[in-house]
């Protein structure tokens, strides 16, 4: 495939792994990108919300495919305007990427599709939250229907706190508590077929031992070594091919990526969240360790001959990936820190620019992703912050305890949960759909 032209639109961390993982083979364009993606590909000053605008330059550069990363120009329709013009395309409709643009519309299909995933409640009013909240009780769930950059959620057994958090939101999912350690798996779609990866964890809250506020993600590793055997095929079976059919029966067919949030709970395997696109932090690890190549899977995914593809090959050995975060992240990022020492292999941009003298500097909260490799989970997570140690952003910071539990202690899930050896249910909870 050396002679494929591949435009992926974006410009965070998730778009230079992509990026990077594509340039092995292909000819790659990204648009916007960033300083870090330049490095592998040619950057187009594009606004990846413009979807007359992408569609333009992939048919200037006569496309072979396009990967469209975010959410946001998904749920916008970026993919439908390429679509429009005849060029394949990696990524969702806009009417499909509902799956992950409304929260309501996930548990809508989940029902219809019979796909494990916790009780809920859309509220249309405070009225509603607050019953909402008293019918389930602490720990308390409350989610932004919406997109909000993996930071529209609280989980807290602060009954005023999730009100408030309701407060800001214009239309508010309250939902049960799943409890248990929870799992990232993505499998790619082609509309009718699905083809998974290996599972992944990420870190979601700001800081050490899980404190402080939700964010985008501080962090990430793969494999998961506490994982249940046959998780893969169980997660497929009962949540993404019955999610993928679904959406294909109501003529909205899903072409791109399902990222399935999913929690282990005591009652078996709950879904979390969908996401419609590449998960950031997780794809920087994953796609260091994917031995098949990117972009032939993708075109597959895009021009729906996914069915009977082998499954994907994985290198030996683990990775982990460590976010380095800017000074006031995720409340108040600074911006315009000069960067030092990410001129390095495994180091992925995701908030950085270049200033008018051509320095690397922060342009987000979620800086850099940096990725370490190595025979065994424990290598990997030595490799990654060694790398990190070399990284100087004034007031950056880094989670020191990513993939640590399960470096240390492979039987273990990073809550300390011994796991058993099956994820179906053992039987019905409470508001347990």
């Amino acid at each position: 495939m050396t002679n494929l032209t591949v435009l992926v639109i974006g410009s965070g961390g998730r778009e230079h792994a992509l990026a990077w993982a594509l340039s092995r083979d292909t000819d790659v364009h990204i648009a916007p990108g960033n300083p870090g993606t330049a490095a592998v590909g040619t950057n187009h000053p594009v606004d990846a919300m413009d979807g007359e605008a992408v569609a333009e330059l992939a048919v200037a550069l006569a496309a072979d495919l396009v990967v469209v990363g975010p959410e946001a120009p998904l749920v916008a329709g970026v993919a439908d305007a390429v679509r429009a013009r005849g060029i394949p395309v990696f990524g969702p409709s806009a009417a499909a990427a509902q799956l992950e643009g409304s929260k309501a519309f996930a548990k809508e299909i989940m029902d219809a599709a019979g796909v494990p995933t916790a009780d809920a409640r859309l509220c249309l009013d405070m009225g509603e939250v607050v019953a909402a909240l008293d019918e389930f009780g602490a720990p308390y769930v409350v989610k932004d229907d919406g997109l909000a950059a993996g930071k529209g959620v609280i989980v807290t057994d602060d009954r005023d706190a999730a009100i408030r958090h309701a407060a800001g939101c214009r239309r508010v999912i309250v939902e049960d508590y799943l409890d248990g350690p929870e799992v990232s798996l993505f499998a790619l779609s082609d509309g009718t077929s699905v083809l998974p990866f290996e599972p992944a964890q990420d870190f979601k809250r700001v800081g050490d031992g899980d404190a402080g506020p939700n964010t985008g993600g501080m962090g990430a590793y793969t494999p998961l070594p506490w994982a249940p055997p046959g998780l893969v095929a169980d997660v497929v079976a009962r949540v993404i091919q019955p999610t993928v059919d679904e959406l294909r029966r109501r003529g909205t067919p899903f072409v791109g990526l399902v990222y399935a949030g999913l929690a282990l709970t005591s009652n078996g395997l709950r879904v979390v969240e969908f996401n419609a696109r590449f998960g950031d932090p997780e794809t920087q690890p994953l796609l260091t360790r994917l031995k098949t190549p990117l972009s032939e899977v993708l075109l597959a995914a895009a021009t729906g001959t996914l069915a009977g593809h082998a499954p994907l090959e994985w290198g030996s050995g683990a990775a982990v990936g460590v976010v380095v975060a800017a000074h006031g992240y995720p409340e108040a990022p600074r911006k315009g820190d000069p960067i030092t020492g990410a001129d390095i292999e495994g180091v992925f941009h995701a908030g950085t620019a270049l200033d008018e003298a051509g320095r690397l500097v922060s342009a987000g909260g979620r800086v850099l992703t940096v990725v370490g490799t190595g025979d065994t989970l424990a290598e990997a997570r030595d490799a990654a912050y060694a790398k990190v140690a070399l990284i100087t952003i004034p007031g950056g910071f880094s989670r020191t305890d990513i993939a640590l539990a399960a470096a240390h202690h492979p039987e273990l899930s990073e809550r300390g949960d011994a796991l058993a050896t099956s994820t179906s249910d053992k039987s019905e909870g409470r508001g347990q759909a």
